[in-house]
């Protein structure tokens, strides 16, 4: 559930969108959307519906126009000159520095950073929350891009203030690590948000159990991509990594977060479940069939129907939506937007780190 901390009143500005995860986050702490645009039709009617749906329910979003755009930043710069907002916030398209991509600046959508820069210009807020992956802040290839970054943020006469936040630690049952760098006026008092569950980090059962049962309505977007055995299964300490079944999409362990929910979800690349050991009738096949592994046994020829690929609604609830999320668009499209969203508390705890900040300048 989306908690609520109304007060601020701050209105905000968010670009690169999606489907809004970290536009719900800030909306949970009070900030109001007056502009949002993305390219990416089915995320911007998921965004849309999702943001009519909390108008309902939250006061303070209620006699506003907000302006929901489908379309390329670059066509859209002017807009953000007649749209005037305290903050401007977005994740860039990050393929061209992820881990999991080739890590290329030549990359064109590794631009994207510098044109979310060119709207902050534009816009003139008084802050700004820029997201993106770990590397971005973590890894020294980018060390000389985010110093840029932030030479052009001076210029614009914002001191700036880079965090690497680790969702689980925020109330997410994942633990998806991202970048922020944060815009605030000079001399800001800024302090980096405190984490809510660093002792006890939500688990995946957490968020499966708080779903309708698998197949029943409310959670019966199903991933039909079959989970197969490896035929040289690559091992590791642990049976929740290596390679022990085909595609990326790794079993997942039901008593720890959730490692990172990837874009590439919806085939193969879906992480994986044991629904007789969500159930609470079984212990995990995945730890045994690791052991005989380890023990010299051979690979096995096809995989219990016990194990499953998550469901669009598990991905979501994994990710931190509200349950009643409308989500717009093709199957895949839908794993895509979970998969390329900020979790929602931890936007609600960049947002309320910033809202105290704005408040005392």
């Amino acid at each position: 559930m989306v908690s609520t901390v109304h007060g601020k009143g701050f209105t905000l500005a968010s670009l690169y969108c999606g489907a809004g995860g970290l536009d719900i986050g800030f909306v949970a702490a009070g900030y109001i959307p007056l502009y949002s645009i993305d390219i990416d039709q089915s995320a911007i009617e998921t965004y849309s519906a999702s943001l009519k749906r909390l108008a309902d329910r939250l006061p303070h979003l209620g006699g506003r126009g907000h302006l929901c755009v489908c379309g390329d930043l670059d066509r859209h710069l002017s807009d953000l000159r007649d749209v005037e907002v305290d903050v401007v916030i977005g994740g860039p398209p990050c393929q061209g520095f992820s881990v999991a991509g080739k890590m290329d600046l030549g990359d064109p959508r590794s631009r994207h950073v510098w044109r979310f820069l060119d709207a902050v210009e534009a816009a003139r807020p008084r802050g700004f929350v820029m997201e993106n992956v770990k590397a971005l802040a973590a890894n020294r290839r980018w060390s000389r891009l985010l110093d840029g970054l932030r030479d052009k943020a001076a210029e614009l006469g914002y001191e700036t203030h880079v965090l690497l936040l680790n969702a689980s630690r925020y109330g997410v049952p994942q633990a998806r690590e991202r970048m922020f760098l944060i815009g605030v006026p000079p001399g800001s008092s800024f302090e980096a948000p405190t984490p809510t569950s660093a002792e006890r980090p939500p688990a995946v059962r957490d968020a499966l159990d708080a779903l309708p049962p698998w197949r029943s309505p409310g959670n019966d977007s199903v991933c039909t991509a079959r989970v197969t055995p490896a035929r040289r299964p690559v091992m590791r300490r642990s049976p929740f990594a290596g390679m022990l079944f085909n595609g990326a999409g790794r079993p997942m362990r039901l008593d720890r977060p959730a490692p990172t929910l990837l874009a590439s979800m919806g085939g193969n690349c879906t992480p994986i479940v044991d629904q007789v050991c969500l159930d609470g009738l079984d212990d995990c096949w995945v730890t045994r069939y690791h052991a005989h592994l380890a023990a010299g046994g051979a690979p096995c020829s096809r995989i219990p129907p016990r194990l499953r690929r998550i469901t669009v609604e598990e991905a979501a609830a994994i990710q931190g939506f509200p349950v009643d999320m409308e989500w717009r668009g093709a199957q895949s499209a839908i794993y895509r937007q979970i998969g390329n969203a900020v979790p929602p508390a931890l936007g609600t705890a960049v947002a309320e780190a910033l809202g105290t900040a704005l408040a005392a300048t």
